[in-house]
């Protein structure tokens, strides 16, 4: 069994030869054999960049909504106010990704449009690979970004359902029509009047305004409960929209990931089309030869036929 050697040592002094012949100096020399060692890293194209910026920027997302996440659930954290804040910040980290994503879309679909050559069809099959692994990234990033506003409607909802409990033991029973007053009947009557019963007066006037007291909160506490469940209601429709628009980043994934199928199908089809082609290509060159061959005999058939006769 033969030995192996490294060969690497005599490669580098083959180099360094090479370049003193060559008028190198010691700077030039040296950054030559570095090169060998450390390369330098390919620049990124601006879909790359663009992609892993977005990556960046939905990786924040999450870890903003796993920092306030218990700011935003814990009703005795935070105020209203501040939990509107955090809510108004991740729409607009949701909103924000999303504008990234249609920029990637755009950009693919500007690339597929010039990308196309003759009768609609790719010109480059390496091309086509590129497209479609660029949808299979936009595709990653939508599942992404749609898993992080499914953790926030779980968040969205779990608040909601804290204020609907709060709201409910507020509600009272309807109130019964007003009774006649016991004073109102003593006033319209003032012949039944009995002296025990003008001592008790004050007393039932006391109660009468009590009891005034008592219905004036029961409508203020109706009057907030009406402004409380306005305010459910609200929060429930912004809770609806937002579930939307995350149906719509699936919906759009769903379109992205069926893209991508196809472009990879239309790249396998390219193939066997270049194959076919290059077939034919042989083909008509071998019937060509063949019939340039029949007309030569057939010719010299003639001429030698001519001249025998």
């Amino acid at each position: 069994m033969s030995r192996f050697r490294d060969r690497t040592e005599d490669f580098k002094d083959s180099v360094r030869k090479a370049a003193v012949s060559n008028g190198y100096n010691e700077s030039k020399v040296a950054s030559t054999m570095a090169s060998f060692i450390i390369h330098k890293p390919k620049e990124r194209s601006p879909f790359t960049r663009a992609a892993f910026k977005t990556l960046e920027s939905i990786k924040e997302l999450n870890q903003f909504m796993l920092k306030h996440r218990k700011d935003y659930v814990d009703m005795h954290r935070t105020t209203e106010h501040e939990k509107d804040s955090i809510e108004q910040e991740i729409t607009a980290f949701i909103k924000a990704c999303k504008e990234q994503i249609d920029i990637l879309k755009n950009s693919i679909r500007n690339e597929e449009s010039n990308s196309k050559g003759w009768l609609g069809l790719s010109a480059d099959n390496s091309n086509a690979d590129t497209i479609a692994h660029k949808h299979g990234v936009v595709l990653i990033l939508s599942e992404k970004l749609h898993s992080v506003t499914a953790q926030f409607d779980q968040l969205r909802a779990t608040r909601f359902q804290d204020i609907i409990n709060r709201a409910m033991p507020r509600r009272k029973p309807k109130r019964v029509a007003k009774e006649a007053s016991p004073v109102d009947a003593t006033l319209a009557n003032p012949e039944a009047i009995e002296p025990d019963e003008i001592q008790s007066q004050p007393r039932r006037v006391q109660q009468q305004l009590l009891d005034d007291e008592t219905q004036a909160l029961q409508v203020e506490l109706s009057n907030l409960l009406d402004g409380a469940r306005q305010t459910e209601t609200k929060m429930v429709e912004m809770s609806a929209l937002n579930h939307l628009m995350a149906t719509h980043v699936l919906q759009q994934a769903q379109q992205i990931e069926v893209l991508y199928d196809q472009a990879v199908e239309a790249t396998k089809n390219v193939e066997l089309g270049n194959k076919e082609l290059s077939q034919a290509i042989k083909r008509n060159s071998s019937s060509r030869t063949f019939l340039l061959l029949f007309f030569f005999v057939l010719t010299f058939s003639v001429l030698f036929l001519d001249w025998y006769s």
